[in-house]
């Protein structure tokens, strides 16, 4: 069976624009991919690597600041014997430290307060 957890975080050095609101819109579809080489690369190496499966951004939002986007993302897992449960605490911590403290993804500055992991 396939399990979802959601994703959210913050970027503050990507500025929102209303293009990115817009899922047909080549800017999205070139930020969404942006997005999907860094957080499946995280994943992958994660605790629930062996078990992941991918990431579907789901929208991209206006942050605090101008200069904020914010990232939705539907990420799935095989659920499977040997992992034993979905543990979304350990998840977050796994990616608050591969991603310096919430500050770094690649080459984008998260905001240190904004990842959401939710299983």
């Amino acid at each position: 069976a396939v399990r979802n957890f959601t994703l959210n975080f913050t970027i503050t050095n990507l500025q929102f624009t209303a293009d990115l609101a817009m899922p047909n819109s080549k800017k999205f579809k070139s930020t969404e991919k942006v997005m999907y080489y860094y957080v499946d690369s995280l994943l992958q190496k994660s605790s629930i690597g062996p078990y992941f499966t991918g990431c579907k951004v789901t929208g991209f939002r206006s942050g605090r600041d101008r200069d904020d986007t914010g990232v939705d993302a539907v990420c799935s897992y095989k659920n499977n014997v040997s992992l034993a449960r979905f543990d979304r605490e350990k998840v977050y911590h796994e990616l608050s430290t591969m991603t310096n403290g919430v500050t770094k993804l690649g080459n984008y500055s998260l905001e240190k307060n904004s990842l959401y992991v939710n299983g």
